[in-house]
């Protein structure tokens, strides 16, 4: 087995399980939301080891470090190798009452106060 010196971008963000398969991957590419060292590439960029990429993911922005190098599509455990992940953790969730309450006999919410209660629940 030949050790790997560059691969494309979009076979390892596939092998890294970053996406579910390797076109969704490339669509990522060519929507431009996957940079490599700070430039929008598309999915046939070679990458090597020690290349920092800022990819987003469904699951949301994920900023990795490339550890290792690979082609093929494994297990969970052997694809966290591939990356060390450098993405910052997400920030501490408000603690708010998602329940609004409005005195009795206030009647109807208007548009305006329909709006406040979609923004105090994070809507």
């Amino acid at each position: 087995m030949t050790e790997l010196s560059e691969v494309r971008i979009d076979k390892w963000l596939w092998a890294a399980r970053c996406f579910k398969t390797r076109s969704m991957a490339g669509k990522a590419c060519a929507a431009g939301h996957v940079k490599v060292e700070g430039q929008s590439v598309k999915a046939s960029k070679t990458v090597r080891v020690g290349m920092h990429l800022e990819v987003r993911t469904p699951g949301g922005l994920r900023v990795l470090e490339i550890a290792a190098l690979g082609e093929r599509r494994g297990p969970a455990s052997e694809a966290q190798k591939l990356y060390v992940d450098h993405t910052p953790p997400p920030p501490p969730r408000e603690a708010v009452d998602p329940m609004v309450r409005r005195e009795r006999g206030l009647g109807r919410p208007s548009k305006r106060d329909l709006r406040e209660i979609r923004k105090i629940r994070g809507y």
